[in-house]
């Protein structure tokens, strides 16, 4: 899944000493003691009963915006079972059955992060549990969207979002990263729509409104999806291929492009792609990533299609997930950075076999300064949170999700390469990669690995471990990035401040979009709204079709108060549902003392805005 953005504060906290409450030797030679892999966000005991293979059939009704379902799971028992446990959230259940016979079942106490327990009464000999069962109007993985708030408008949509523990609101499950199952379905929906899931999909559309799927892999329950909706295929390889509404179909097409390439790419590096086939739907502008990495079907949003393929490294993420995420897998949510840290390095490595090494540089040079202003705030508001090992207990796990552990894990890595020197650390990946492959690893289980099969024990200490995993901040030993391409930009920003000097049309013709948001995020503090006016004038950034562009544009310009943007961003925020965008604008604006201009926004906003985004902009903005 693809990083929310935060906000910004000072550098001067970034490199902390605080101390880590588990205790860890200042000399980084004593590994923290392993922690349990008792995962605090699921309700089940997967050591005493646990589920092998799903069996779903569902009636996806968007009269009544409700999916009607039965969910039968293939389990696997201890010797001493006597129950087994689900995970639910805002689910009616109306009848379960244990091996064709029906049982009594036991919903426990609402719980508001975790949802409540389904318990169902077992022997050690049972071999199915079936449940019947329907959504609820407050089922936090489903967007259901009326016709007017697609591309096309010409009929509803449904998506999901399982991640992080929101498949119990749609399927009764086991919702745990470290409990992995296969599934087939059947799922009825209108005959003029398609459904997809994350598996084996059909490409056109049929007479029936029936859909049969297959996902012969095991997979946790955060990547179980669905997607329901008006849209069409087009192949680019013969692995790999776009779904998305008419409208948007032939620039999705143009825009992934280089997909057979990137695939290659990745190939190349760490092993064969182990999912058959690598599409991605084009979902509406309300999905809350950038991307969603379910296997075989990538959801993204329609923000990356920028028309000249600059922002493709969401792709590139996405498909790394492939690996690191979807085949080693993080065995509880305090283990987040497993997933991501390992991604956002395979994104670079990716891009830069695609795109060169210039290209990669300037990528992880904006994930470097991204990751130094984000830690220093978090220091100072949630400093725990700064850790590569989180801890998230009693906590909704989406608090997890910040740059830490995707950056944070990425410099980690990279600092690991620079240590040992890339063909050794390409080869310990590959190893890591294939020995795991359909397992869960957890930080403490990694540590070891890493110290059995690549670092000594004094290289472990020299690059100080435990202070990246263990303790808040960034250590000092961060690694530098040197991007030859944001040189150039920085002489001529410099120019622009000091002198008033418009940038050089001939370089400025051919800059990226990572070398305009250099740009515009180097714009020095204090920038006046006639620098900023004079800015808009030659560029245009305000009305700019790049929304990675326009959302930085925002900081500097709220912030001055530059008042011919706030129209832009009233439209902006209205129209897109990606958080990594929603949370630094309105964040932008509570600091500019628009407090009103925000929550009359927000109002006209919220209803189109998935339930992961409404969630954070309703705390961020005290709607509570």
């Amino acid at each position: 899944m693809k990083r929310i953005l935060l906000g910004f504060t000072a550098l001067s906290l970034l490199f902390s000493c605080q101390q880590n409450n588990n205790t860890v030797t200042t000399d980084n030679t004593t590994t923290e003691k392993p922690a349990s892999a008792t995962d605090v966000h699921t309700y089940a005991n997967p050591s005493m009963a646990k589920v092998t293979h799903l069996n779903w059939s569902a009636i996806v009704d968007f009269d009544q915006k409700k999916i009607m379902a039965t969910a039968e799971w293939d389990i696997e028992t201890s010797d001493s079972a006597n129950e087994i446990v689900f995970d639910i959230f805002d689910l009616k259940i109306f009848e379960v059955r244990v091996d064709g016979v029906k049982a009594k079942f036991n919903v426990g106490d609402f719980d508001e992060h975790k949802g409540k327990p389904v318990a169902i009464p077992i022997t050690a000999g049972s071999k199915k549990v079936s449940i019947a069962y329907e959504t609820g109007k407050n089922a936090r993985a489903l967007q259901w969207l009326d016709a007017e708030q697609t591309a096309g408008k010409n009929a509803p949509f449904l998506f999901t979002q399982s991640q992080a523990i929101l498949a119990r609101s749609w399927v009764p499950c086991q919702d745990s990263p470290g409990i992995r199952f296969t599934y087939n379905a059947t799922v009825t929906v209108p005959k003029n729509m398609i459904a997809l899931m994350s598996a084996e999909n059909p490409q056109v559309k049929n007479e029936t409104g029936v859909y049969e799927f297959s996902m012969p892999q095991p997979i946790p329950s955060y990547l179980l999806a669905m997607s329901v909706g008006d849209v069409h295929f087009k192949a680019i390889s013969d692995r790999a291929g776009v779904y998305a509404e008419t409208s948007l179909l032939d620039t999705s097409v143009y825009e992934f492009a280089d997909l057979e390439d990137m695939i290659k790419a990745a190939e190349g590096l760490y092993g064969p792609y182990a999912w058959g086939r690598y599409d991605i739907i084009v979902l509406p502008p309300s999905f809350p990533f950038g991307g969603m990495e379910n296997p075989r079907l990538t959801f993204a949003t329609p923000t990356i299609l920028a028309g000249d393929r600059s922002l493709v490294s969401l792709v590139a993420h996405e498909l790394a997930h492939s690996w690191s995420g979807n085949l080693v897998t993080n065995a509880t949510w305090d283990d987040f950075w497993l997933n991501e840290g390992f991604t956002v390095y395979f994104e670079h490595r990716i891009m830069e076999e695609v795109y060169g090494h210039d290209y990669a540089e300037m990528l992880a040079s904006l994930t470097r300064d991204g990751l130094v202003e984000d830690a220093a705030r978090m220091l100072v508001e949630v400093p725990n949170d700064t850790k590569l090992k989180l801890e998230l207990q009693g906590r909704n796990p989406d608090d997890g999700v910040t740059s830490i552990p995707y950056d944070k894990g990425y410099f980690f890595l990279r600092l690991i390469e620079e240590t040992v020197g890339r063909d050794a650390f390409d080869v310990f990946l590959k190893n890591y990669f294939e020995t795991n492959k359909f397992k869960v690893m957890t930080t403490e289980d990694f540590i070891v690995y890493i110290k059995e099969n690549l670092l000594s024990e004094e290289q472990y200490t020299t690059i100080k471990a435990n202070d990246w995993i263990y303790k808040p901040g960034i250590p000092d030993n961060l690694p530098e990035v040197h991007s030859n391409k944001f040189a150039l930009v920085n002489t001529e920003l410099s120019n622009f401040t000091s002198n008033g000097t418009q940038p050089n049309v001939e370089l400025t013709g051919n800059w990226s979009t990572h070398e305009w948001l250099h740009f515009i995020n180097s714009l020095p503090e204090g920038t006046s709204t006639e620098q900023l006016m004079q800015l808009d004038g030659w560029y245009g950034f305000t009305q700019s079709g790049n929304n990675e562009i326009v959302a930085a544009w925002f900081q500097p310009t709220i912030k001055a108060g530059y008042q011919a943007v706030y129209p832009r961003v009233e439209a902006f925020l209205v129209s897109v549902g990606r958080r990594k965008f929603l949370t630094p604008t309105y964040e932008a604006l509570l600091n500019a003392d628009k407090a009103t201009m925000a929550n009359d926004i927000y109002a006209k906003a919220r209803p189109n805005y998935h339930a992961v985004s409404r969630e954070t902009m309703d705390k961020l903005l005290g709607h509570e």
